[in-house]
């Protein structure tokens, strides 16, 4: 009776201890957002946004009305520099994706990515310059074979796992990214896409290759990285430098980080000048497909 007693005194007076804590949110200034990309083969493309304050509402309206029109956007490849113009894809609802790339109406004024080769961003909007420098690396690292197997500890028959050997060339400083597409639908990076060859340098290993997630939809955990029988999987498999790397490594560890009180801070480590966000990064591509049986 006496231990009951204590905790109950103990107990009104943690409950009499209440505060009302009352957050101030101050309103930031939106930072200029880029998604830049050019890869091996295909032309640059970059999404321009305004960054929105932690505490907006964001619905596709709002989305589609950070996007940044009418800047002055060129990239140089060390020999010419080429001007990106906006182009307009129409998305569900009436809305739109928008980027900036380069014309394709003439061989001088259309820049396709090469492996080996750098290239400098430059962005001029509202009275400000941001600039970034990218490469795309010489394809050193590459998938040898793809093959699959029955997935581990699941009673789901229909379920397989993607397995894939890759080499890593001798000396540290290879980084990679991968994408998956199932069935001819549009390629996702896994929900880790991007590795060093910190532990694996300058060997062959064979490593599961889990299937690609949309991050617009909600993440199912027991489907998470299978395939199925029947499925035609492909997988974009990318060189990239240490920048980009940087970012996709530390963007995703705060991306798996929300809502998780225990997790530590992270920051996204940008390429981007003058406190711009986002990144622009270079791809060297390989492709490699195969055909699961049902």
């Amino acid at each position: 009776m006496k231990k009951w007693g204590l905790s109950i005194v103990v107990f009104c007076g943690l409950l009499g201890c209440e505060k009302t804590v009352q957050l101030d949110t101050v309103q930031q200034s939106p930072k200029l957002v880029v998604e830049g990309q050019i890869e091996s083969g295909q032309a640059p493309m970059v999404a321009i946004s305004n960054s929105l304050n932690y505490f907006s509402e964001i619905d596709a309206a709002t989305l589609n009305g950070s996007y940044v029109h009418g800047a002055t956007v060129t990239i140089n490849n060390g020999t010419n520099t080429y001007s990106l113009k906006e182009v307009a894809v129409p998305l569900t609802g009436g809305f739109y994706f928008y980027y900036y790339t380069t014309p394709q109406t003439s061989p001088a004024t259309t820049l396709f990515g090469q492996m080996g080769k750098a290239y400098n961003l430059r962005i001029e909007t509202g009275g400000q310059v941001y600039t970034s420098t990218t490469t795309i690396p010489v394809m050193t690292k590459k998938m040898d074979s793809l093959w699959w197997k029955k997935a581990p500890n699941n009673s789901d028959t229909n379920k397989v796992v993607l397995m894939s050997r890759i080499t890593d060339p001798p000396g540290l400083g290879n980084y990679i990214r991968y994408f998956t597409s199932s069935n001819n639908k549009d390629f996702y990076p896994g929900l880790n896409s991007v590795f060093d060859d910190q532990i694996i340098d300058g060997k062959t290993y064979d490593i599961q290759v889990d299937q690609g997630i949309s991050k617009n939809e909600k993440l199912k955990f027991e489907d998470y990285g299978y395939f199925k029988r029947g499925d035609t999987a492909i997988v974009k498999f990318c060189n990239i430098d240490k920048a980009s790397f940087d970012f996709w490594r530390t963007w995703e560890f705060t991306y798996q980080s929300v809502g998780n009180p225990f997790s530590s801070p992270g920051k996204v480590i940008s390429n981007i000048s003058n406190g711009g966000l986002g990144a622009f990064c270079g791809y060297a591509v390989q492709y490699k497909a195969l055909i699961i049986p049902k």
